[in-house]
């Protein structure tokens, strides 16, 4: 037995997957979500046998994390996963030790399928092509059709289920820039208690945002950006100028750039915001000035310095040869700084494609991003057919930004329509279950969210007072756990 498990593959992690199990934690998922809505409820066993008929030939999720003497690896995992009923917050921490080892989840809830992947493991398009051939086979078995699955039929929107690391196939020794870490602006807000969390899908169609991006002269992708700056300004700044910057992170998708088909991490981030001084300046001036600086910024020049740069570094022999336990705390040490060069993430992964012979079986998809005090807000859009998906996640109480943002593109004569989960603004608020319903109010999902940062409690002088509390034996600990945590 032990002489099979040493036998077992491995591989290393990819260069951008290297960060994410150092700075993962309960606090700090690092995981992501994409999910697809059908139009019958799923069915568990055939979602499960599909999950169980196509894993064997996806060896990029069939794996395990380790800790090795100076790097994370990945190592080959026999065992089954397991689908489950969706009963908690989305984009929750994978435990690497937990869930049979396995770096991602498949859940359901009604007629909605959910992937939710631990970064390390894979980026959005990754994701996505799994989702796309687990839902494919689901679908199948729904249906009556037991033949076997094949990554290798001869269906064209099939992908090769590569690994290889392609920031190391792409890396070219030259001259590179390091990345900014001058402090950007930072939201701010009531924190809601800690493992839940806010969500808030804007539905918008295509066939109305393109013509109004058309006539700017500008991408959708632009456009949003643009918009997001420029919400974050009038909400947060009231429109005046500020010290810091407002800056936006956004990822790149390296594939088309250089050719790659890899189920592996393949993307970039470019920096894209703006340091307002001027109070009088309208939207068009700035995102003409958006325009300008993500077109030089989205250039494979550009991006074949910034993989030198993060290859570079790995390639370093005196940095290889650190062990982990100190690598731990170097890496944090980065992250930290690249983190505060940003005020949030907006991450734009395009239209999803299904075959045709499914779109009778498919409403939309959806993606999300894992948000945490450090990071307590993200945008995440897909889109599938002619409706787009703009997702919020967020762990503030309030909706302020959000619905700014959604009133920006009303503006501009897009219509939305609004849903989420039960701490969001919207109306409709029945596609996610209610979790902790002794908390569950009749009033509007902020209104609640309020509400339980009431219970909770958020500022540091609070906790302050009620662990002096404790230690004075004026309040039990059970109680202070019950009124923070809930627990």
């Amino acid at each position: 037995m032990e002489e099979d498990k040493i036998k077992l593959p491995w591989r290393r992690l990819d260069n951008t997957a290297n960060i994410f199990p150092v700075i993962a934690n309960e606090n700090m998922s690092q995981v992501f979500r994409i999910s697809v809505t059908l139009k019958e409820p799923v069915q568990p066993e055939f979602l499960q046998q599909a999950l169980e008929d196509i894993l064997p030939h996806i060896q990029n999720f069939r794996v395990k994390l380790r800790r090795g003497l100076f790097w994370y690896y990945l190592e080959e995992n026999t065992k089954i996963p397991q689908i489950q009923h969706e009963n908690t917050y989305p984009c929750k921490y994978i435990d690497p030790h937990a869930n049979r080892k396995f770096l991602f989840r498949v859940t359901y809830y009604e007629r909605r399928i959910n992937l939710e992947v631990f970064h390390a493991l894979t980026d959005g398009l990754g994701a996505v092509n799994f989702l796309r051939s687990l839902t494919e086979q689901y679908l199948h078995l729904s249906k009556g059709k037991t033949q076997p699955w094949e990554p290798e039929d001869e269906k064209p929107s099939v992908q090769q289920f590569s690994v290889e690391d392609s920031y190391l196939k792409n890396y070219r020794e030259m001259h590179h820039r390091s990345y900014s870490s001058n402090p950007a602006y930072r939201l701010y807000g009531d924190y809601l208690p800690l493992g839940s969390g806010q969500v808030l899908h804007g539905y918008v169609r295509v066939s109305e945002l393109k013509p109004i991006c058309h006539k700017k002269d500008v991408s959708i992708t632009k456009y949003l950006v643009t918009a997001l700056i420029w919400s974050i300004w009038q909400e947060y700044l009231e429109g005046k100028s500020c010290g810091r910057a407002v800056v936006l992170n956004l990822p790149i998708n390296l594939r088309a750039f250089f050719g790659s088909e890899t189920m592996s991490n393949f993307f970039a981030v470019t920096m894209i915001g703006y340091l307002f001084h001027d109070p009088k300046m309208d939207f068009d001036t700035l995102l003409r000035k958006v325009s300008r600086q993500m077109d030089r910024k989205i250039d494979k020049d550009r991006l074949e310095e910034n993989i030198s740069y993060n290859v570079s570094n790995e390639k370093k022999w005196y940095l290889r040869i650190i062990p982990l336990v100190i690598k731990r705390i170097g890496l944090g040490l980065v992250f930290r700084l690249k983190d505060r060069a940003y005020t949030m993430t907006l991450s734009n992964i395009g239209p999803i494609k299904m075959e045709p012979e499914y779109a009778d079986d498919i409403e939309r998809f959806h993606l999300m991003i894992g948000v945490s005090r450090r990071q307590p807000m993200k945008c995440a859009v897909c889109a599938y057919g002619d409706e787009m998906v703009i997702t919020f996640t967020s762990v503030f109480a309030d909706s302020r930004l959000q619905k700014r943002f959604f009133r920006k593109l009303k503006e501009d004569g897009v219509s939305v329509r609004l849903e989420g989960n039960e701490l969001c603004a919207a109306r409709k608020r029945d596609m996610y279950p209610r979790v902790r319903k002794i908390l569950i109010l009749r009033k509007g999902g902020e209104a609640k969210a309020r509400r339980v940062v009431k219970q909770v409690g958020n500022t540091s002088g609070q906790a302050a007072r009620g662990v002096v509390d404790c230690l004075a034996g004026r309040r039990s600990w059970k109680e202070e756990l019950n009124r923070r945590f809930h627990v």
